[in-house]
């Protein structure tokens, strides 16, 4: 990979980690679900009258803006809300990677590989150490809301991959656009029956760390990083790319300790470990188990 693009990626995944924090700052005045419809709405106005709907069927695109934003977003932001540190949010997170792959055994028929299997395991465990320390920054509701919202990411990847293989040339831009079209809707419904005043409280007396938390959210982690990242997995192939994913928690946890003060307790890290691990056996287990058999 390249200099400029090696930064590119280190960049992207910055972003993307230290947006957990920035998340958790926003939601000190706004509501889960306002932040959802504000991330959204700027994320498709005015973009949507310049980028082209992907050539997908439409089905599709509307079943991956419910998974992979409405469903996503909504469970990840109430449940930071409701007891789920900045940290262990990008951690948990990131489970969607294993969501991905057992959807797609039920779903597209694959079967998994012995290191899939292996690192779930892992991956798992790292959460069940989460699960034993509930009490303070995490809650039992934050821990399953994150986990539904990485069960809604991997059940996005799926479609995403169908979408993939039923048009020739998919513009990942014009699937963020069009997809924070579709999450729109449900989000605006569900927040005005669930918490109608602190939805519409959210849309006024915004202080200057709400607002640039709401710009970070939709401008950096959405358009720039989507975009970025798409430009990178289209010049290179996914095994080169997709390994810097593994840095998101570390930024998560360095931004969080850094913008929030949150602590880094050695459970944290043990934790940490786990789910890494899992991650990094998923990544590059066909390399390890390849190079011991021959």
């Amino acid at each position: 990979m390249r200099l400029p693009h090696l930064l590119l990626a280190l960049v992207v995944v910055a972003i993307w980690g230290v947006n957990f924090a920035i998340i958790k700052l926003g939601l000190r005045e706004v509501s889960p679900l306002a932040l959802g419809v504000w991330r959204f709405a700027l994320a498709v106005f005015p973009w949507i009258f310049f980028v082209k709907r992907p050539e997908a069927p439409v089905r599709l695109i509307v079943l991956y803006g419910l998974l992979i934003f409405a469903m996503q977003f909504g469970f990840m932001f109430t449940g930071m809300k409701v007891g789920m540190s900045a940290g262990l949010s990008s951690l948990v997170l990131q489970l969607q990677v294993f969501f991905t792959i057992g959807l797609s055994v039920l779903l597209l028929g694959e079967r998994p590989a012995f290191w899939q299997l292996a690192g779930a395991v892992l991956a798992f465990a790292g959460v069940g150490v989460v699960a034993m320390h509930v009490g303070g920054d995490v809650t039992l509701a934050g821990l399953a809301l994150l986990v539904a919202a990485a069960a809604s990411w991997g059940g996005g990847n799926v479609v995403s991959k169908l979408i993939s293989q039923q048009a020739a040339a998919v513009s990942m831009l014009g699937l963020v656009v069009w997809g924070s079209l579709v999450a729109l809707p449900p989000l605006t419904i569900v927040a005005l029956i669930v918490d109608r005043e602190a939805f519409l409280q959210s849309f006024t007396g915004l202080d200057w760390v709400s607002l640039g938390s709401i710009a970070y959210i939709v401008y950096l982690s959405t358009l720039f990083g989507f975009a970025a990242w798409s430009t990178l997995l289209g010049r290179y192939p996914v095994s080169t790319v997709a390994p810097f994913t593994l840095l998101v928690p570390v930024f998560g946890f360095l931004g969080s300790a850094v913008l929030l003060g949150e602590p880094l307790q050695g459970w944290k890290l043990a934790a940490s470990g786990l789910v890494v691990a899992g991650l990094g056996l998923n990544l590059f287990g066909p390399r390890l188990f390849n190079s011991r058999g021959r």
